[in-house]
């Protein structure tokens, strides 16, 4: 490997971390409500690197096993991001900015959906 692939992996790994995706998104509105802040970046941070790592090491070899693997994380990851976006959506509409207490498990749930289906999990 040369400098340029060094050099181009650094910049597309950058770009993700930079990008304001739904796991920033809610890692900055959890911030921003003093909620839980380091075991919330923790769990992200950790979960983000078994998952690139799991990615990186098994992806490939489910997917030539399985073909459809593919299409069912697709649309787990559309339906995912429509659900969220239209609940962001409602919340506007609605004026609660949604910053209001949810129940304990949807907060949970909420978190560990935004480290599963982040962007950088998803093009990793």
């Amino acid at each position: 490997m040369n400098a340029t692939d060094y050099t181009s992996g650094f910049l597309l790994g950058l770009s993700l971390i930079l990008a304001i995706g739904s796991q920033n998104a809610f890692v900055l509105k959890q911030g921003i409500k003093r909620e839980h802040i380091f075991f919330i970046c923790l769990f992200c941070a950790i979960s983000d690197a078994l998952l690139i790592s799991a990615g990186v090491a098994g992806f490939g070899a489910v997917t030539a096993r399985y073909p459809h693997a593919v299409d069912i994380a697709r649309l787990a990851g559309a339906l995912f991001l429509l659900v969220y976006g239209l609940q962001s959506l409602y919340a506007s509409v609605k004026k609660s900015h949604a910053l209001t207490e949810p129940p304990r498990l949807y907060r949970r749930l909420d978190c560990l959906s935004q480290a599963a289906l982040s962007d950088s999990i998803k093009l990793s």
